[in-house]
């Protein structure tokens, strides 16, 4: 946006406030010179012909209050876009955005007639849904603080909370990118000096977050996309592994309508089933995916992924066992 723009825009915002305006006290809040409100004033009505006045009463005023500044000349349908975008990206994106996103779209709303706004507002909020399922609490603070960080390359210290363990621990990053994965999971990517190698954090679980004076180089080899493309979900680390799933005719349509992976293939089977082909680094979200297909599904290779398979399979089902056991003892009683 050109800074002349820029200032037009602040000019008209201003004249909508609906207090006394002169030259002097819009000079003033602008910080420009009043020769350069008076040009810019001018050029509101010899340009866009805006109703503009001067009176002692009122100072500066839009004897219209219904006109709008025509800087937005886009179709109903790229605004019915920008709407829904909108509400897209406040419901997927998290808490992080979400008063920007209000903001801007109340600031959009004063240049659009009025009904206009309205009826695609309404379109928007009732009959196109979006729920993104269970949400974070995410500190829109801390995920600021990352995003100026990762642009300004400033190493952070964070106390981390680490939901396997149960426990909180100190670290110190050099944040490479944010990633908002499956639209809800709010995550950093960066070289964790603790561990030597690039990890991931969930900013959700970040307690206290400090931006440290120092800089750092990213790693020249660390490329986001490559790094992204080679993950199964969201887990990272580890050497690449081909990995063969098999799924049963009930269950391979559900895996043949979506791309679960760049690197996937398909083998068909006669019977309709299919064997799923990738080549991910690490396991454990992989071994969670399977699981949720039951019955439907069966690991192949490699060997580390049926051992883990099979380790969760056998302690379910003792934990099955366990609680019939219980139940019926409970129930003789």
């Amino acid at each position: 946006m050109s800074r002349h723009l820029e200032r037009l825009l602040q000019l008209d915002e201003c004249l909508r406030f609906g207090q006394r305006w002169t030259a002097e006290t819009l000079a003033q809040r602008l910080e420009v010179s009043e020769r350069t409100v008076r040009n810019d004033i001018a050029f509101l009505r010899d340009r866009y012909g805006a109703p503009l006045e001067f009176s002692k009463a009122k100072g500066f005023h839009y004897t219209d209050p219904a006109w709008r500044l025509p800087t937005i000349t886009l179709s109903k349908g790229e605004l019915f876009a920008l709407t829904l975008g909108a509400r897209m990206l406040e419901v997927y994106g998290g808490s992080a955005y979400a008063q920007d996103l209000r903001s801007a779209i109340a600031r959009l709303a004063e240049r659009l007639p009025e009904q206009t706004w309205v009826d695609l507002q309404q379109v928007a909020e009732e009959r196109i849904l979006f729920r993104a399922g269970a949400e974070v609490n995410l500190d829109p603070d801390i995920w600021h603080q990352l995003e100026a960080a990762c642009q300004t390359h400033k190493t952070v210290q964070m106390t981390y909370y680490t939901a396997s363990r149960n426990s909180t621990s100190e670290r110190k990053l050099d944040p490479y990118v944010l990633h908002i994965y499956r639209g809800t999971n709010p995550y950093v990517i960066g070289f964790c000096h603790t561990r030597q190698e690039v990890r991931w954090f969930r900013v959700d679980r970040i307690k206290h977050l400090q931006v440290l004076d120092e800089t750092f180089v990213p790693d020249p080899s660390f490329d986001a996309k490559d790094h992204l493309e080679m993950i199964f979900q969201h887990e990272a680390g580890g050497v690449p592994l081909p990995v063969d799933i098999w799924f049963d005719a009930a269950t391979a349509p559900y895996i043949r309508e979506r791309r679960w992976h760049p690197t996937q293939e398909i083998q068909e089977h006669p019977d309709g089933s299919l064997t799923l082909r990738l080549v991910v680094r690490g396991l454990n979200d992989l071994k969670r995916w399977v699981l949720g297909y039951g019955k439907g599904a069966k690991v192949l290779e490699p060997p580390e992924l049926v051992q883990l398979v099979r380790d969760e399979v056998e302690q379910m089902n003792y934990n099955y066992s366990q609680f019939l056991n219980e139940h019926n003892g409970i129930a003789k009683d």
